[in-house]
């Protein structure tokens, strides 16, 4: 636990920050987002947070191929600008919409395309920093004259360099001989002597002295990071996949070193304990569209360049070669980008799935990037089998195998003493194996808490002295980053699951069965910080974090106080202020569920604390009207002209805003002068049901009490759709799902609902009845939550009712004929543009909209929007107002303000229409009144 966390917003305010750290005798640990896995960034002392303030693009020079940038510039954020030149960043960790340069410094970041772009390290050129005495310097390339001045300077700087000058000359050959063989790219053992000893004078002829190139990967315990300027390279016009999948991963590995030879930009391995993960991830489990069976492990290996053709004839060349030395059964050629982008987000995904899937493996990644020559790779990784072997485990294995490297991870229950003494043990052999291969035991990830400790064991006591030396010089007080590279506390100290790791065991509503108990939910998240995206990333996670950059706000500040407090307190966790206040602006959109790696669904985690919160703190006014509202609905629905009158008076909005915390901004849906039930039983008198045949689709339409009251004509739409398109139609409602319950953390109620909804399907489904929904939320309650709700004598026939549950849309695309529906429908190439609702993108995807839209002959272009920000009650309550319209603002409204005044806007959320008619006044329809405007 830190002793302090600030967040700088200038030179100046680092300065300080380090006068008030030695006046304290505190560590300043500077910290980024995205970048370290060896717990380079945890300290406690001062943690100073950049990434609130310190993340500006200074200067792209086009010309000159650089940039100077700030150091909590996002990876991605700096090649959205120099894409716009031509130009792009070329170091690309798994966690570039997140990761920032400041930590791809300090860590020497590499990522998937090392083997073309090498490491951080070839593309820093000058590093603005502050010295550990408080003082500034500027280190770039110097020339023999420049350097001899810096040398001769009475500064704090110049003493650096005339003793490192020093160092370096009178060590040469020794670091030299200890380092890493020069064919291993990626090395960040210790500090990177080797690499100033390349350079001129220290190897007369050589290139310019730039301490820039030890500054990176030294983890910030140096010098602390002001700005920075970096080399960009020229964006290749084209790319192209080759895939090739094995029976074996010594089989993907051997044709890793066939694969070098053909020049690609990356040659990424991904094991079946991956693609296995993959498979219960909904959002990975849509991306495995490439694989053709079950693959023990496969290879992406990408090529760019100017020239398709030659493209081609590269992929086409190494996948004969493959097949000539029998490499592979299956080897397929992707040239389209948004396939290729599916591809690697399954591969980016890698170590989030694997911490949800391997439950019981809570190790840290203690030899997860060891990398050796490419051609050493095969029999290195042989030789790491038989120390898995020997200690009885097994490992995954993914990643950068085109440069020597693979992330390593064995698989053990540190929560146990004998994983822990297997931990240790296997660190040990392993890095005694890396040196027998003259190899790195950091190939990217670092030293930090984890590995520093095992430094000495690879380079030797002597070169050890030399490191020690050089932190001494740097920093003589010791300021910056304590116990990193330098004097580290042994590798089992401070671990986050250890075997005094309390188990969880509290009572819960939900029963928890995917996560196997609340406990293990509640360790679900790993710290990958993909809710930490900005919106311009795309996606929905996490729409709070997004709007406020707040790390209380994302899903792992989130999870990372659930597991505190539960951890800590048990079953009191309940009352805990700290989890209250973390959860006040999560919106429960459930994109977490899905976009996070893990699968941490915190709208569920939201539920089942505020249930425990409301037994011991009572239900608040706001949540009952807002949970219970449709128990007013019959009443304001009979009067629905007077209720909506007075809904729109100054004073009742002032008595809902003092009560029920409505803010005055908002307008409450009016009611419809008659609800859909109302209007459907005149219908159904004249005109009769289709009846059923063995042929005939069979449908329960089931309406949800804001359809009814609110928005009837979305009904009618659907019920006149589906009997045009020959179904017989059964008409259920107004029915709750016990949505607005579970929003409110209302959950003996919506448990009650949720039973009494199985009970009265099943007949239907029984039957072979669909039942189709039309509010989102609503239906995927039956196929997300109610499984989780139901006792265990009920999940047989839940599971038959989540089976046989659809949204609107999807049955439209999954249960009817194309050409009946293209015989019925006929939008005359009209564009819609289609926002979809969280709940249903989080759980299906945006596809069935489209696709519905697609086969009535519109021409539906998806938006790329996150959150609207409204999600149910949340945008209406005063305290969220203003997050709920910056939400909106960051992606969905500005698009709807450019759509045109007659253009067609298709929303089949409720929440999701009210927020764009308040954020931009424009009206957004329901995917079933666009399909029947469309009829013939």
């Amino acid at each position: 636990m830190p002793s302090a966390v600030t967040f700088p917003k200038s030179p100046e305010d680092l300065i300080q920050l380090l006068d008030q750290a030695r006046s304290k005798n505190l560590s300043v640990t500077m910290r980024a987002a995205g970048t370290s896995l060896a717990g380079q960034t945890t300290g406690d002392g001062i943690v100073a947070d950049i990434s609130r303030h310190m993340h500006h693009i200074l200067d792209i020079d086009a010309d000159n191929r650089t940039a100077r940038v700030q150091p909590g510039v996002i990876r991605d954020q700096l090649n959205r600008e120099a894409g716009k030149h031509g130009l792009l960043f070329g170091p690309d960790t798994s966690t570039t919409d997140r990761c920032m340069l400041g930590g791809m410094i300090a860590n020497n970041s590499c990522g998937s395309y090392s083997i073309k772009y090498g490491t951080t390290r070839e593309h820093v050129i000058e590093l603005d920093v502050i010295l550990s005495d408080g003082s500034r310097a500027t280190f770039k390339p110097l020339d023999e004259d420049k350097l001899h001045q810096k040398m001769e300077s009475d500064t704090f700087e110049g003493k650096i360099y005339r003793e490192m000058i020093s160092l370096l000359k009178d060590n040469r050959d020794l670091i030299l001989e200890k380092y890493p063989h020069p064919e291993v790219k990626r090395r960040n053992t210790g500090y990177a002597l080797d690499k100033l000893c390349e350079m001129h004078p220290i190897t007369p002829g050589g290139r310019p002295f730039n301490m820039c190139e030890m500054l990176c990967g030294s983890e910030g315990t140096l010098a602390l990071f002001n700005e920075a300027v970096v080399r960009l390279e020229k964006l290749e016009k084209h790319k192209l996949l080759l895939i090739p999948q094995f029976e074996s991963l010594h089989e993907a590995l051997r044709s890793t070193v066939e694969a070098v030879a053909f020049d690609p930009a990356a040659v990424e391995l991904v094991d079946q304990f991956i693609l296995d993960a993959t498979k219960g991830n909904v959002e990975q489990n849509r991306n495995r569209f490439f694989l053709e069976g079950d693959p023990k492990a496969l290879l992406i290996i990408e090529f760019q360049g100017d020239d398709m053709d030659e493209l081609r004839d590269r992929a086409n060349s190494l996948k004969d070669r493959l097949k000539e030395k029998k490499h592979g059964y299956a080897h397929s050629i992707m040239e389209q980008p948004d396939e290729q982008a599916r591809v690697w987000n399954l591969r980016k995904a890698g170590l989030g799935l694997l911490m949800g899937y391997l439950s019981d493996s809570k190790s840290p990644e203690f030899v997860d990037d060891t990398a050796v020559r490419v051609e050493d790779l095969p029999d290195y990784i042989a030789d790491f089998q038989k120390i898995l072997k020997k200690h009885d485990t097994e490992s995954v294995y993914y990643a950068h195998a085109s440069v020597g490297e693979l992330h390593l991870r064995p698989i053990l229950n540190v929560k146990t003493q004998e994983g822990i003494d297997k931990m240790k043990a296997i660190a040990e052999e392993v890095a005694d194996l890396v040196a027998k291969y003259r190899g790195s035991l950091s190939g990217e990830h670092g030293d930090g808490r984890l590995r520093s400790h095992l430094i000495e064991h690879m380079v030797g006591p002597e070169i050890m002295q030399l490191l020690r030396r050089v932190k001494t010089l740097w920093d003589p007080d010791n300021l910056l980053n304590r116990g990193k590279i330098i004097d580290p506390e042994p590798m089992d100290t401070d671990l986050r699951y250890s075997p005094e790791y309390p188990e969880i065991k509290v009572d819960t509503v939900f029963k928890w069965r995917a996560e196997n108990g609340f406990g293990e939910a509640l360790e679900l998240c790993n710290g990958a910080g993909v809710c930490r995206k900005k919106a311009e990333s795309g996606g929905t996670m996490c729409p709070s974090y997004m709007a406020t950059l707040e790390e209380k706000d994302s899903t792992r500040g989130r999870a990372n106080v659930f597991r505190q407090i539960f951890s800590n307190r048990q079953q009191d966790g309940f009352t805990a202020q700290e989890i209250k206040d973390a959860l006040d602006l999560c919106l429960s959109c459930k994109a977490c569920k899905t976009e996070c790696p893990a699968n941490v669904d915190m709208a569920k985690m939201k539920a089942e604390f505020t249930h425990g919160w409301h037994q011991k703190n009572g239900t608040s006014l706001s949540s009952q009207f807002f949970g219970n509202a449709a128990l007013l609905y019959p009443l304001a629905g009979t009067f629905a002209p007077l209720v909506n009158y007075i809904n729109s008076l100054a004073p009742v909005k002032g008595i809902y805003q003092y009560l029920l915390n409505v803010h005055p901004e908002r307008k409450l849906p009016d009611f419809a002068s008659q609800t859909f039930m109302s209007w459907y039983k005149k219908f159904r008198r004249s005109n009769k049901m289709r009846p059923a045949d063995e042929n005939t689709k069979k449908v329960v339409l089931v309406v949800d009490w804001f359809t009814d009251y609110h928005e009837p004509s979305v009904a009618k739409a659907a019920l006149l759709v589906l009997e045009r398109l020959g179904c017989h139609v059964h008409v259920v409602g107004p029915l709750e799902s016990g949505r607005t319950h579970l929003s409110r953390g209302i959950l003996d109620k919506a448990k009650t609902i949720a039973q009494t909804n199985i009970k009265k399907m099943k007949p239907y489904v029984d039957s072979d009845f669909r039942l189709v929904g039309l509010e989102p939320s609503e239906i995927l309650t039956f196929r997300d939550e109610f499984l989780d709700l139901c006792d265990d004598d009920q999940l047989e026939d839940a599971r038959n009712v989540a089976a046989a549950s659809f949204m609107f849309e999807e049955f439209l695309t999954d249960e009817i004929d194309e050409d009946r529906f293209s015989d019925c429908f006929n939008g005359v190439g009209q564009q819609v543009h289609v926002h979809g609702h969280c709940h249903s993108k989080a759980l299906v995807g945006n596809s069935p909209v489209l696709e519905a839209l697609k086969r009535a002959n519109y021409l539906p272009v998806e938006m790329k929007t996150g959150c609207c920000g409204m999600a149910g009650s949340f945008g209406y309550e005063e305290k969220n107002y203003k997050v709920s319209m910056d939400i909106g603002e960051l992606t969905l409204f500005p698009q709807i303000r450019k759509i045109n005044d007659n253009g067609i806007i298709c929303s089949h959320g409720f929440s999701c229409r009210h927020q764009i008619s308040d954020g931009t006044g424009r009206e957004s329809r329901h995917t079933s009144e666009i399909v029947w405007d469309s009829r013939k």
